[in-house]
């Protein structure tokens, strides 16, 4: 099991897991979201390499439409 903070809230998973599962596990496929790992933002390209690990800290901003 793995606990990370997500916009600073602790979240436990029950194994790594890469920023696309992440992301998918979250609900959030198909929408326009940032996201920053332990101070760095992991650009899109990158969603299925990187992996998320025990500790990490996260901070994950959706993007909304609307005027």
């Amino acid at each position: 099991m793995i606990t990370v903070s997500i916009n600073g809230e602790s979240r436990q998973f029950n194994q790594a897991l890469s920023v696309a599962e992440f992301i998918e596990e979250l609900g959030y496929t198909g929408k326009r979201i940032a996201l920053e790992r332990n101070g760095e933002i992991v650009p899109r390209s990158q969603f299925a390499q990187q992996m998320i690990v025990d500790g990490d800290k996260l901070e994950l901003v959706v993007a909304v439409g609307g005027g």
